[in-house]
């Protein structure tokens, strides 16, 4: 395959606008900088958002999910997102010490349309905060603060393209490398891909939250 073609690439603003147009009226109408109380209804509908941060090495989207409304909306231009246990890889939370801007996408299944906010987040230890994303008895170790700056719904047509909620599309595990077959070959085999594959369901059952 030849190397991607230089030529054709678009490098300013003027030429970017002119290849596509103006905007629909409606595409600039549904913004707003505060949570209205229909997109509201979008937040708390939601059990899945990608959190997107921007750090010292570049961008990074990491995904996020709870019980539906696990977001939650503190005042009309706030909103409140627990930090779960994970890998301890804190990518985000280290990219929100050197950026505060973040990205939200909301997905609720079944719905076509998501919603995105983009603001600035803080994190937060407060054992106040903590103890009301209390699940299954464990407390979540932060609470992201989120200030809300722009808010608005994207249309359906990336979800309906790609038939995201289609059962039928459904992609089997198995046709895909395990999760312990790559740590193995991009470990060396430091680390046993069998035992890990087999570990899996247990350890992830147990350390949900």
């Amino acid at each position: 395959m030849n190397e991607l073609s230089t030529a054709h690439r678009i490098t300013d603003l003027q030429a970017l606008e002119a290849l596509y147009g103006s905007p629909a009226p409606a595409s600039l109408k549904k913004e707003v900088d505060y949570i209205h109380p229909y997109y509201r209804k979008f937040v708390e509908a939601s059990p899945f958002v990608m959190l997107a941060t921007n750090g010292p090495d570049g961008l990074d989207a990491s995904p996020r999910g709870d019980p539906a409304g696990f977001v939650r909306v503190y005042d009309d231009y706030t909103l409140l997102l627990a930090d779960r246990r994970g890998n301890n890889r804190i990518d985000s939370l280290r990219n929100i010490i050197h950026d505060p801007r973040v990205a939200l996408l909301f997905l609720i299944p079944g719905v076509g349309e998501t919603l995105r906010i983009n603001g600035d987040a803080t994190i937060s230890t407060d054992p106040a905060l903590l103890e009301q994303f209390s699940l299954q008895g464990k407390l979540p170790s932060t609470v992201l603060i989120i200030k809300a700056r722009k808010v608005f719904f994207q249309c359906s047509r990336a979800v309906l393209r790609s038939r995201l909620w289609d059962p039928s599309l459904h992609v089997a595990r198995t046709s895909l490398p395990s999760t312990g077959t790559i740590l193995e070959t991009l470990s060396n085999a430091e680390i046993d891909g069998k035992k890990y594959d087999s570990d899996l369901p247990e350890r992830v059952q147990k350390t949900m939250y």
